[in-house]
């Protein structure tokens, strides 16, 4: 952007309030006006490296998300330096990827309740409806690494490698042309009209709920054709495939056995829906099932739809005494 559009912009504050409001386009101002000393804090962190550039994008989309936690909006300069940074420590510190959520509470300057709970992500930042746009603007491959990474709690390389069945630096690859194109799309996007990411998120929880209800009652499968097609294809964590059939034989049996699914989470697309549900194994047989699991539905408009299921490494917090099924 050139220095003639950026000395006619309104001042940081004004920005800022803007951004807050809901306005990606000012937002975009912001970190373009501050785009070269942010730079420059990452360059004198990381020295010359790829990593200086993916330490900037990644710290622009934590600004995407988080600028409504800015009280001062006069200090949005030093705020955003003060994110990558932080970027920057978490790279130096691990090396592999460190939770988004993790990063998030670095930037939460007044909030006094600790890192945000991803399932809560969108129904707080307000600039939801222009994520959810830019994002459904990627290709598939981008836009699945991108949701798990910043929405759900499959957030390391590793972790999202294993679930895409793609290689760690494909992972990274993928993720670095996401952040360019997220970032680049910024100002471009400003002013257009978005879909309802609240809606769509809200109808895709009812579903998943209305749907966990009925597999604990025998009846998945029943629940699953009234909003979606029956042709579905299952992958399990083991790499087996199977139907829709199999799908809810194996809940049924899993319910029988005693073991519940609590959803955690929903991330939703226009053709990816992501749940995240900690897994309840019976207290006398406390080690069932895994703690967790993770559906990542992508949703094909023949019908098609292809499911694939994943056991995360981790927990998500608060969820110690949980065990998936």
């Amino acid at each position: 952007m050139s220095d003639l559009i950026l000395s006619g912009a309104p001042p940081d504050f004004e920005l800022v309030r803007a951004a807050q409001a809901g306005d990606a386009g000012s937002l975009g101002l912001l970190l373009a006006r501050h785009q070269a000393t942010m730079h420059g804090v990452a360059l004198a962190m990381l020295g010359h490296s790829p990593d200086v550039e993916d330490a900037v994008q990644e710290a622009a989309l934590i600004a995407l998300r988080r600028i409504g936690d800015l009280r001062d909006p006069d200090a949005v300069g030093p705020w955003l330096r003060m994110v990558v940074r932080n970027v920057c420590r978490a790279q130096l510190r691990k090396k592999s990827a460190v939770p988004v959520a993790e990063l998030e509470g670095f930037v939460a300057m007044d909030r006094s309740g600790g890192p945000p709970d991803p399932a809560d992500v969108l129904d707080e930042h307000v600039l939801q409806d222009w994520i959810w746009s830019a994002l459904e603007k990627l290709s598939p491959a981008l836009r699945l690494v991108t949701m798990l990474r910043y929405f759900t709690d499959v957030t390391s390389y590793e972790e999202i490698a294993l679930l895409c069945g793609t290689p760690v630096g494909t992972v990274r690859s993928r993720l670095s042309q996401a952040r360019t194109k997220l970032a680049g799309a910024l100002v471009s996007m400003g002013d257009q009209v978005h879909d309802d990411a609240t809606s769509r998120t809200a109808r895709h929880r009812r579903l998943a709920e209305e749907t966990m209800l009925a597999g604990h009652r025998g009846e998945l499968a029943s629940a699953w054709t009234e909003w979606r097609s029956p042709r579905l294809e299952v992958t399990w964590p083991t790499g087996k495939h199977t139907d829709l059939a199999y799908l809810g034989f194996s809940f049924a049996r899993d319910v029988s056995d005693g073991v519940r699914q609590k959803l955690l989470n929903v991330v939703a697309g226009r053709e990816v829906v992501i749940w995240e549900a900690a897994i309840i194994s019976p207290p006398e047989d406390p080690f069932h099932c895994p703690p967790s699991v993770v559906w990542v539905h992508h949703l094909d408009r023949k019908g098609d739809d292809r499911l694939r299921l994943y056991h995360p490494r981790r927990r998500r917090a608060g969820l110690a005494n949980n065990l998936e099924g």
